[in-house]
């Protein structure tokens, strides 16, 4: 799956509705090849784009977890520290 796409699932405060759509805008554009789509095939992106947002968001609001919810600023530090040990 493509690197971009991050868990948006069990954070406080819960992810927002830009936040869904970038993520679905990285998997279609991961599934069709292209970051830009020609002229042709710009609706049927656009489309696919705001289908692939709305599922996901309903997946989101049906997910039911006993965790408690993940702080965004403490993913941040980590996701920073694995950069750091990967990357160098």
């Amino acid at each position: 799956m493509c690197r971009n796409i991050r868990t948006l699932s069990n954070f406080q405060p819960p992810a927002t509705d830009d936040e869904v759509r970038a993520a679905a805008l990285q998997y279609v554009r991961k599934i069709s090849g292209t970051a830009k789509p020609s002229r042709a095939n710009v609706e049927a992106f656009d489309r696919a784009v705001e289908e692939v947002a709305t599922a996901s968001a309903r997946l989101l609001a049906a997910l039911v977890t006993t965790a408690p919810p993940k702080d965004r600023e403490i993913e941040a530090v980590r996701a920073r520290q694995r950069a750091a040990l990967r990357y160098g």
